[in-house]
């Protein structure tokens, strides 16, 4: 328990210590209110605001990690299934998904502070009704409430460091920002695990009402940062468009992994999905306000990098679901043992991010990009050679090389295509880029998923093969084996022989699924050398210029 909670807390002031080195020289920082053109100014503790933002956001993300672990206890502890439990993630996340593409509507509609603390006091109060809950159907309302606040945070999060941050400065700004965005995922597995292992998954939620709460006092006390409202009028249908259609999409991927593409729930919802968004893509070309500006993606560069990013997001996402797979269920290591080889990735990556801002602003994307993709492939490539006694040191090696890599690109590419917006488009840009990753994060670990579980299928299979043909000499081992064990306890030969063939097809399960595992691997490495291969195409802010 010390080792554990010790390092969690390590990473939280590292995160609290980088943010305010980052930010203290930047106080008070003249902002720009109007579409372009310079209004009036205002002065505002930046610090401040940026320290409650961040902190907010990093509760937000941690919070979505950390039922992953404790998942397995609130079912035994609620009397239900695993499809049912699933809901408390699956839920969340379309709740997610539904409410990130209207985020510019609300930004515009109300402003930075007042739609920060109704985000935090939503997420807070899901927090309260999840920590009282004993039953499902009440921890579902409160995930569900949790989520309405978790989905606002991240866009306006972005769409705050991006406003108050003149582009030749938002490459350090957002590495900062992204600190939160690595590290709280990192560390949510470990915290629960050391949770469900030696208290009630309920202490979760009661810590999430506690933080939420001193957040938002910080927040009425120092988030005194506005902005100038257009208040676009509210689309009713585009919402509804909107909401069914990214939600169809996103509960498709998320089910396609454990129920396989050929499912009819699956089907539906992705056809579902992708008619309601037709819809949604013709009434935003329509109207004169739209809900979401589809219009960013004329802007080549946003595009480009959205392309190339959610290339990353779906390899880093399947990746991180399936080294825990291997590790917990393959290597049998504890969830916390689990979640201590994830953080000193995450550290990495945190520290690492205002640095790879910085050489961002200095010298542009692309280098880093190649550079950073290239460790990120090689690293990717690595996992595809696991086997049932790697060392846990070498997992941990590798793991912390691709997280290297990981660091030099995630928020570069990110900011490199929002640089090139309007700031009047910021908040759509935004809006986009987290819908898009939302997305591209369920294809991923849907797509890896089904390779994993579909390889290890026909892995087990021509095993199965192999052994159902005549083998003298496996037969001749297999009796060997039975006979020794008839003898050590006492059993009839029949019957040892019955137990080695038994543990003889529990090995071969383990190395197909390990098999399985390598290949949904090799997918993982494919996607991040498409990536490496377009980064060579990414363009400097001077070249942006010429064109």
């Amino acid at each position: 328990m010390p080792f554990t909670i010790s390092y969690a807390i390590f990473a939280i002031i590292v995160l609290i210590a980088i943010n305010f080195l980052f930010i203290r020289k930047k106080r008070k920082r003249d902002l720009q209110l109007d579409s372009g053109k310079e209004a009036a100014v205002q002065e505002v503790p930046i610090g401040k605001v940026l320290f409650v933002l961040m902190f907010g956001m990093f509760i937000a993300i941690l919070n979505q990690t950390l039922l992953n672990v404790a998942l397995p206890v609130m079912m035994t502890d609620l009397n239900v299934n695993a499809t049912t439990a699933q809901w408390l993630m699956t839920g969340f996340m379309l709740v997610n998904g539904i409410l990130i593409p209207i985020s510019a509507f609300l930004v515009e509609n109300y402003g930075f502070r007042k739609l920060f603390i109704a985000a935090m006091a939503s997420f807070t109060l899901g927090s309260l009704v999840c920590a009282v809950s004993t039953t499902f159907a009440l921890v579902m309302t409160g995930r569900i409430i949790q989520a309405i606040g978790a989905g606002i945070l991240m866009p306006l999060g972005m769409n705050i460091f991006m406003t108050v941050f003149p582009p030749e400065k938002r490459g350090a700004a957002m590495g900062t920002m992204g600190i939160a965005m690595i590290l709280a995922p990192a560390i949510g597995p470990t915290v629960s695990g050391w949770v469900v292992q030696n208290y009630d998954w309920h202490l979760m939620f009661y810590a999430m009402v506690v933080i939420g709460l001193i957040d938002i006092m910080f927040a009425f006390a120092w988030f005194h940062l506005e902005k100038e409202l257009t208040r676009p009028t509210f689309d009713v249908q585009g919402i509804i468009y909107s909401s069914i259609g990214f939600g169809g999409i996103l509960y498709g991927f998320s089910e396609a992994g454990s129920k396989g593409w050929s499912s009819a729930e699956v089907t539906i919802s992705l056809l579902v999905g992708v008619v309601f968004l037709i819809f949604f893509v013709i009434r935003q070309l329509k109207v004169e306000k739209p809900l979401l500006e589809l219009r960013v993606l004329r802007y080549n560069m946003f595009t480009f990098t959205l392309i190339i990013n959610s290339i990353v997001t779906m390899a880093l996402f399947g990746g991180m679901l399936l080294l825990p797979i291997y590790l917990q269920n393959i290597r049998g290591f504890t969830p916390i043992e689990s979640g201590l080889l994830l953080l000193p990735g995450a550290l990495i990556m945190g520290l690492m991010g205002p640095v790879a801002g910085k050489i961002f602003d200095r010298y542009g994307v692309r280098g880093l990009a190649i550079v950073g993709l290239a460790i990120t492939t090689y690293g990717t490539y690595e996992f595809t050679q696991l086997t049932a006694d790697t060392p846990y040191k070498t997992i941990l090696g590798i793991y912390m090389l691709r997280s290297f890599g990981m660091s030099l690109i995630m928020m570069p590419i990110m900011t490199a295509g929002m640089n090139q917006l309007p700031l009047n488009m910021i908040s759509h840009g935004t809006a986009m880029s987290n819908t898009i990753r939302q997305v591209a994060g369920s294809i991923g670990t849907a797509l890896l998923v089904t390779v994993m579980t579909q390889q290890s299928t026909n892995h087990m299979s021509d095993f199965s093969n192999l052994v159902s043909k005549t083998d003298p000499m496996l037969m001749s081992r297999l009796q060997a084996m039975g006979g020794s064990i008839a003898k050590s306890v006492g059993l009839s030969e029949q019957a040892g022989q019955s137990i080695g063939v038994q543990a003889l097809f529990g090995q071969a399960l383990q190395q197909s699924t390990i098999k399985g595992i390598n290949d949904a691997f090799y997918i993982a490495t494919i996607l991040a050398l498409i990536a490496l291969v377009l980064s060579f195409f990414l363009k400097t802010p001077k070249e942006i210029k010429k064109e």
